[in-house]
């Protein structure tokens, strides 16, 4: 078992999941560490962490590099700044490199004196930096909007933009100005990213938060590591009964499941204006995974173009109730083929599209 755990591994944790779980995702981060919580026993509160001896743990130590939400940052303050310790005193242990990543990736103690003892200082604390966030008064990664905006290139864009957090990537235990730099070495080692899911009242195509961060962390390992990190989605919706998932799995599932489903088809139909808005924001979703994954299939985009916006039945609902986002939608699909996301789109498919196009903006005007 020892042999197949990973040495370096990226989480995505988000304020409101921890809120319902009740702290699943820290406790996640910490076992992987190879820590557990002190709780006071007043309040029943986490105070602090104790590290579990080598012996004990069975197993080596993760380098885990965390990436937290906005809302995190803002209602778990004393979490981050607690997350943030542990490595640095994980990278103190005299333990055997090859059984503690961090201190594997802490660089080694030189003799040094002024001015060089100085900077080997600034590298020791940037070494153990694993905790980021967006920018203070910044939520998201700010990757909609520019997709929104089209100017933009898979390889180049995408992972500078999502390292500049859309403001700046702040560590807590750094300065914003070196957060950048500390955040690109940190995630140049993950070759596993993992995000927990902790509730099926929607799906990773329901909202963009999904494929900025899943999409945009990806993307950034991807283009600073040259390969792409192994990608997994966990699904703690049934708390005795926890799954894992790749996380083109996890697509394939939630478009069959749901967006090819007639009985999701026909229910959003019944709410008319937001039954359209919510099949086309589906579209557009699908195509930021696309964009910054890679993961999603012709033959998806095949079935998602015939059965959401071809279709004679969806084609009269969408320009009866709301023309607008059929024409957002077709605007995407023809997008994902223009840019190579629909690699080998069948010919009829995009004539159709390109006619449906014509025929929405025609009715709009």
């Amino acid at each position: 078992m020892v042999n197949f755990l990973p040495r370096h591994i990226a989480l995505v944790i988000w304020g409101t999941s921890n809120m319902r779980t009740g702290g699943d995702d820290i406790a996640q981060a910490m076992w992987l560490w190879g820590c557990e919580p002190v709780w006071e026993d007043a309040s029943g509160r986490v105070v602090d962490f104790r590290i579990l001896p080598l012996t004990l743990l069975g197993r080596p130590r993760v380098d885990v590099l965390l990436r937290v939400s906005g809302l995190f940052r803002d209602a778990f303050g004393e979490t981050m700044r607690l997350l943030a310790t542990i490595p640095k005193r994980l990278a103190e242990l005299d333990e055997p490199l090859e059984m503690n990543a961090v201190r594997a990736a802490y660089p080694p103690r030189k003799r040094a004196t002024g001015e060089r003892r100085s900077e080997q200082t600034r590298a020791s604390r940037r070494a153990c930096l694993r905790v980021f966030s967006s920018g203070p008064g910044c939520y998201g990664t700010g990757l909609l909007p520019l997709i929104d905006a089209g100017n933009w290139n898979r390889r180049a864009t995408w992972p500078r933009f999502f390292a500049s957090g859309a403001a700046t990537l702040t560590a807590v235990t750094a300065s914003p100005r070196n957060s950048r730099s500390c955040y690109a070495r940190a995630s140049r080692k993950s070759r596993w990213f993992h995000q927990n899911q902790d509730n099926r009242e929607h799906d990773i195509l329901d909202s963009d938060d999904y494929f900025q961060f899943q999409g945009g962390l990806r993307a950034t390992v991807e283009a600073l590591r040259g390969s792409a990190p192994a990608t997994y989605h966990g699904d703690s919706s049934r708390p005795d009964q926890p799954k894992v998932r790749t996380l083109r799995e996890e697509l394939v599932r939630v478009i069959r499941s749901r967006v090819l489903n007639p009985r999701w088809l026909e229910a959003m139909r019944r709410h008319g204006y937001k039954g359209a808005f919510e099949m086309a924001a589906t579209v557009d979703y699908l195509f930021g995974y696309s964009a910054t994954t890679r993961l999603v299939d012709d033959h998806h985009f095949e079935e998602v173009a015939r059965s959401l916006l071809l279709d004679p039945e969806q084609r009269m609902f969408f320009q009866r109730h709301n023309p607008a986002a059929l024409l957002e939608a077709a605007e995407r699909l023809l997008e994902a083929g223009a840019r190579g996301l629909w690699r080998s789109p069948q010919p009829a498919t995009i004539i159709e599209l390109e006619e449906l196009l014509l025929d929405t903006q025609g009715q709009l005007e």
